[in-house]
């Protein structure tokens, strides 16, 4: 009886546990986001302001707010950059799109109306003149709709920016001026804090602080190993199937792959699609093979690398993988995995009670009575 009351409660302990952690990442951290990130990157620049002290021998405040503007206008300036030229490339892209049609796309339906032609020659000649006919209009249709197409999708980026821009603006200078606030005065709000927290409550802080450092390092280490696996498979595929330059745009590749929703099939599929409207059949085929068979390694090896990075088993990484991703998009991908691995950490070394790591003694009661 004891032990299905004590099992009752563990399951009702680890069911608010998951509500409180999910209602938590799913409302409160958005609202919280960028106040969240300015700590952070207050936390970041602690060293680089201590530079500034020491070797400018500037006041604490002067060398945190030149420690932030620094920090901003680098990073401002790159993602300026960026964005800029990625604007830039998609509007190419979709500017081309018509001529793109006309280029590969409508000669291989003019192919396949040639091929049908041929195939009912026998047939009423003013019945294949009206197929012919049909078809034409049909090609002359989907181009129109595709110049149309091209022309909504400016005008819906351009829409997009417009509605998405204030509400962005106004979390980037909430976190920029929160970030000022927070370096000026970094000791003052952590030694705050601290003296809020009894004894066990700082040893559980210092503990999270010190195992998530180390896991961010260790997931870094782990993504860079499956890059590089995934270069040299690409690197090997590519030249195999005689493609030019095979190792510099396997690289290119391989950096890509790291984002988690486009990732190789971002730039392989489209590849091998454009390829067969091409009419190279046989490049298009041996892309998409390529692509297969780096995408099934990759789904093997991932958890298996992650998993032993950070101390967990390949199916709990798999799992805390897709829910991660399902619930919170690229933040929970990686993010529930290293919270799990956290809570395994914590209560390995008796820091939380989560779970029990061993079986417990069986109760001398049940003992006796078990006894002839």
């Amino acid at each position: 009886m004891e032990k299905r009351i004590r099992f009752i409660i563990n399951i009702v302990y680890f069911a608010l546990l998951l509500l409180l952690i999910f209602f938590g990442c799913k409302y409160a951290l958005p609202l919280l986001a960028p106040f969240l990130l300015a700590f952070v990157i207050a936390y970041l620049l602690r060293r680089p302001v201590a530079f500034l002290e020491k070797h400018l021998h500037l006041p604490h405040k002067a060398a945190a707010i030149l420690g932030v503007l620094v920090f901003y206008s680098t990073i401002g300036l790159l993602l300026a950059l960026a964005i800029i030229k990625l604007f830039s490339a998609a509007q190419t892209v979709i500017f081309q799109l018509p001529s793109l049609y006309n280029t590969y796309i409508a000669p291989v339906l003019m192919g396949i109306s040639d091929i049908a032609e041929q195939s009912v020659l026998q047939m009423d000649p003013a019945l294949v003149e009206s197929i012919d006919r049909i078809w034409i209009q049909f090609v002359q249709s989907i181009g129109e709709i595709i110049s149309s197409v091209s022309v909504s999708l400016v005008g819906g980026l351009s829409s997009l920016l417009a509605t998405s821009l204030p509400g962005l603006f106004i979390k980037l200078l909430l976190m920029i001026i929160s970030t000022f606030f927070i370096a000026v005065d970094y000791r003052k709000l952590t030694h705050f804090i601290l003296r809020q927290l009894s004894p066990a409550g700082k040893h559980i802080l210092f503990e999270i602080k010190r195992y998530i450092v180390g896991t961010l390092f260790v997931c870094i280490r782990s993504y860079a190993l499956i890059m590089s696996i995934t270069f040299v498979e690409l690197a090997i595929g590519l030249s195999i199937i005689g493609v030019d330059r095979a190792v510099l745009i396997a690289l290119g590749i391989a950096v890509f792959d790291i984002l988690p929703v486009l990732g190789t099939g971002g730039i392989m599929l489209p590849w091998a699609a454009i390829r067969a409207l091409a009419g190279d059949y046989r490049m298009a085929i041996s892309l998409f093979v390529v692509y297969l068979i780096i995408t099934v390694i990759r789904n093997i090896i991932e958890p298996k690398i992650v998993g032993q990075q950070i101390g967990l088993h390949p199916v709990v990484t798999l799992i805390s993988m897709f829910v991660g991703l399902q619930l919170f998009g690229a933040v929970g991908l990686f993010g529930l995995p290293i919270t799990l691995s956290l809570l395994r950490n914590l209560n390995d070394n008796g820091t939380i009670h989560l779970y029990r790591t061993t079986d417990d003694p069986e109760p001398q009661e049940a003992k006796t009575t078990n006894q002839p």
